[in-house]
């Protein structure tokens, strides 16, 4: 293979591809197009709260009022009638939102029952809101009921709200916190963008070899550059045109969603955390740097007597969590999985592609090729429930499926010698694949007039 007409051939499919209108619009929409997901996200965070809510209430019970209590959002007031029929049509007159009403109390069952009369639908945050005073207030009634001398406050004693805090702890004893909800989220992400990136950008390559034997540039190419330097040059081009827009993406969105958060404020966006908290949350941040940990006895010292009793919970939680990820691993193999699982399939795709004259003749010879791809995204999500299943395990060493599983279960703590042997049976794949396609290819990307099938694959196969 000719070093410099390779070089030749990956530029000139780099330059092509980057200098698209195309390229320039998704390199510079996505981040934008993630910008504004943030920003809405951010809009709807603060403004979810709406309108206050003014309720006029029959209490026909006599023990639910007194539960009652305003809030910001929600203003109750009692009214001297009984009959919601006289009021539920007329709320505007009462100055109310909502009409509350309150059953008289059922000595038998010792509860009552509850309606709401509105001209529009409430938020759930208030219906739960106005169900949690309704029940604090029977259940209330029903500890009076039994006459026992300091019974609630029993009642409140034994009542238990215990949160479980997970560490792992590595061969030297250390202890680091863990969420399992927090792995889940990084997993689901590294899987998820391996898949969209892998699918996307090999089915790149194979549209370029379809274009460029219909248009009949191929036959020109391959008088001057042998078939298999071509091959490999349009899949190590496009290669480098998907990591160029994969760093530009993480360089713009980082950007954009700075401005974003300059401008809308911490504050709003931390919800109004008290200073002891913020002074917590950003000495935990900045331990939570590439391949940081944050032990117990660091966690200790962040955290008062009462949390420390109780362990970290809420925010401290997750950022311990992301603060114990191994970052320089996950990079590291993301971009090997994303490379050879890439240059896998897009090998195969290229392949497709020669024994193709249309887009619309690839669907058959695809489903080999993508069940995979999909059957290794469906693991993935498995992968989330039980890191360490027989099935997962499986699906993170077979490599037509190891890029996506073994970057999912990665989070949650893999072996090393597991990770090599993904990573070595994933090139060795490569190896053959790429030698098998570069076959098909150079007998398929100067066949016309014939719908290639399986056969005719295998046949090209076994050409010498």
């Amino acid at each position: 293979m000719n070093l410099k007409k390779l070089g030749i051939i990956i530029q000139r499919e780099y330059l092509n591809k980057v200098k698209k209108k195309s390229f320039l619009l998704t390199t510079f929409g996505v981040p934008i197009l993630f910008a504004g997901m943030y920003a809405v996200m951010l809009f709807v965070m603060l403004k979810a709260e709406g309108d206050s809510k003014r309720i006029a209430v029959i209490d026909n019970s006599g023990i639910v009022m007194e539960k009652l209590e305003n809030t910001k959002l929600i203003t109750f007031t009692q009214l001297s009638e009984t009959d919601p029929e006289a009021v539920k049509n007329r709320l505007g007159e009462y100055d109310a939102d909502v009409l509350l009403y309150i059953s008289p109390l059922d000595s038998a069952t010792k509860s009552v029952t509850a309606t709401t009369y509105a001209d529009k639908p409430m938020g759930m945050e208030t219906a739960e809101a106005i169900e949690h005073r309704i029940n604090d207030a029977v259940e209330a009634y029903r500890i009076d009921s039994y006459d026992i001398p300091g019974l609630e406050q029993i009642m409140e004693d034994v009542h238990s709200n215990v949160h479980l805090t997970s560490y792992t702890v590595d061969e030297e004893g250390k202890e680091t916190i863990s969420q399992s909800e927090v792995y889940m989220i990084v997993s689901m992400v590294l899987a998820m963008a391996l898949y969209m990136f892998i699918a996307l950008f090999s089915g790149m390559v194979m549209s370029s070899v379809i274009e460029e034997k219909t248009s009949r540039v191929v036959e020109v190419l391959v008088s001057s550059v042998k078939s298999t330097e071509l091959m490999f040059g349009k899949i190590i081009g496009v290669a480098l045109v998907a990591l160029t827009q994969f760093l530009l993406w993480i360089v713009l969105t980082g950007v954009i969603i700075g401005i974003l958060g300059g401008i809308v404020g911490m504050d709003k966006i931390t919800g109004g955390m008290d200073s002891s908290k913020m002074e917590q949350v950003q000495q935990m941040s900045n331990m939570g740097g590439m391949g940081s940990t944050i032990d117990l006895e660091s966690l200790q010292a962040m955290t008062d007597t009462a949390a420390v009793a109780e362990g970290p919970t809420g925010m401290e939680a997750v950022l311990g969590t992301l603060g114990s990820l191994n970052y320089t691993q996950l990079i590291v193999s993301f971009l090997l999985f994303f490379l050879f699982g890439y240059l896998l399939y897009a090998s195969l795709f290229a392949a497709i592609g020669s024994a193709v004259e249309n887009e619309a003749d690839t669907q058959q010879l695809q489903i080999p090729v993508t069940v995979p791809l999909l059957l290794g995204f469906f693991i993935a999500f498995y992968a989330f429930r039980a890191p360490e299943s027989s099935i997962v395990w499986w699906g993170s060493m077979i490599p037509f499926t190891s890029p996506i599983v073994m970057l999912a279960r990665l989070p949650f703590g893999v072996p090393m010698w597991e990770l090599i042997l993904s990573i070595g049976l994933l090139i060795l794949t490569f190896f053959v694949c790429a030698w098998a396609s570069a076959k098909i290819y150079k007998v398929g990307i100067l066949m016309y007039g014939k719908k290639s099938t399986f056969k005719d694959l295998w046949k090209w196969l076994k050409q010498k």
